[in-house]
């Protein structure tokens, strides 16, 4: 699975002018599960976003993680995070996970952070999204389980 995460101020989604999430001083996930993903990866997704050390500590060094800091996870579908961009101009996603899959494995990573104690909130899978947020830093981290065994 991979995910792009973003230490935020605030951050809010909405569908169709309606909020579906919102958070408050936390982490802004975008989150796509590639083919051949289970739930044992997105449960080791969880466990290293909830535990990356990108907050600030007293002496102003990115040293805490969001559970040290009480922050909430807004998290949000992206299969655009397959993206393949090595060919043409135009991106292929052949290596995302099928919707239904990518679907499952999307609410088993929310769930899995909400399981470490985590506030989270969630975008809609599949909707058209308008999503809002203050980047704290910034600071974005690019964090995929295939880069561990």
């Amino acid at each position: 699975m991979r995910a792009l995460i973003q230490r935020v101020r605030h951050a809010k989604v909405e569908v169709e002018e309606r909020v579906t999430g919102e958070i408050g001083p936390g982490l802004m996930i975008l989150v796509c599960a590639m083919q051949g993903d289970t739930e044992v990866q997105a449960e080791k997704l969880a466990a290293r976003v909830a535990k990356c050390r990108i907050f600030r500590d007293e002496a102003g060094k990115m040293n805490r993680s969001v559970i040290d800091i009480g922050g909430a996870c807004l998290v949000v579908s992206q299969f655009t995070l397959a993206a393949d961009t090595s060919t043409g101009n135009r991106p292929g996603f052949s290596t995302a996970a099928a919707p239904d899959i990518g679907e499952r494995l999307y609410r088993h990573f929310s769930d899995a952070l909400r399981g470490l104690g985590l506030p989270v909130e969630n975008g809609e899978f599949g909707a058209d999204m308008a999503v809002s947020l203050l980047n704290d830093g910034p600071v974005t981290i690019w964090l995929d389980t295939a880069d561990r065994a």
